[in-house]
């Protein structure tokens, strides 16, 4: 299946509404659809034929703009079994995990599909993305709602039903992405999956977390030097001189740690900035 599908909307296609106050509404084009709010209805035939960014008038004479969703819309207003990933958190991991073209990816706990959603646009056709989560509900919830985006089957995708470290089969993959609760307990299968220059990437949401995964990919001895981070996103108001920040923002969703994989045999080289007194308990220094 193509990766996005251009021209006129046509039957089947979703689309985004947008009223004058910015509410967004999402609707499934048919033939014989009506869309209805109380400014009035439109008719889906009124969408269908029309390109993207045109805009339609109720009965009740409001106007909507109407789009096809972007990914990250999309992601936000899917049906959901687990949380998503958020889409400021899927960019950063496509970036700084560097899922590029053609990549061999491996994503453990796929939730309701978020991730996979942008992990495979990144990989592209030529890639590929194996997916392992536990819970056969959420299974089916991520495959509705990656394939209701693409538009069918994606051939680079495969979804395993089972428990990673146990079902994993892959080697030589070049990143691997890991969403769930005790990622610290996946390193080491990570680490025989991963070739070397690999990238492992976490996301947690609690600081306890946070620490725990950090520790193990440190003492674990395949890795370099963990890189912990989050992100916050806040948007601005513009409105001629009036330019001030939004008084609400997307805060902490989760933290994101990411490693590289070493040549096999290769000890990492020591850390020169010595941890502070006390943060490995009393009477301890660290490694």
């Amino acid at each position: 299946m193509g990766f996005r599908r251009h021209g006129p909307f046509q039957a089947g296609d979703q689309v985004q509404l947008t009223d004058p106050k910015n509410k967004r509404h999402t609707l499934t084009l048919k033939a014989d659809g009506v869309f209805h709010t109380h400014k009035g209805w439109i008719p889906h035939t009124d969408l269908i034929g029309q390109p993207e960014g045109s805009v339609v008038r109720s009965s009740g004479g409001t106007q909507y703009l109407a789009f096809r969703h972007l990914l990250q819309d999309y992601t936000l207003a899917m049906p959901r079994g687990a949380a998503v990933i958020y889409p400021k958190d899927c960019g950063q991991i496509v970036a700084m995990a560097d899922i590029f073209p053609g990549a061999k990816v491996v994503e453990a706990g796929v939730g309701s599909g978020a991730l996979s959603c942008f992990l495979l646009r990144a990989v592209g056709t030529e890639g590929s993305l194996t997916s392992y989560e536990r819970r056969a509900d959420f299974a089916e919830i991520a495959t509705k709602n990656v394939e209701k985006f693409y538009g069918g089957e994606m051939k680079q995708w495969r979804l395993v039903v089972g428990d990673f470290v146990e079902a994993l089969d892959e080697t030589d993959v070049d990143r691997i992405i890991l969403d769930m609760l005790a990622p610290w307990e996946c390193v080491d299968a990570s680490a025989r999956a991963l070739t070397p220059g690999g990238v492992i990437c976490c996301y947690v949401a609690t600081t306890t977390q946070l620490s725990k995964t950090v520790e193990t990919i440190r003492e674990h001895g395949s890795f370099t030097e963990p890189h912990a981070w989050e992100t916050l996103v806040r948007d601005w108001h513009v409105e001629g001189l009036a330019v001030r920040p939004d008084h609400r923002m997307v805060g902490h969703t989760g933290f994101l740690v990411t490693a590289r994989r070493m040549a096999d045999g290769v000890t990492p080289p020591p850390r020169r900035r010595r941890p502070s007194k006390g943060a490995y308990g009393e009477g301890t220094e660290g490694q």
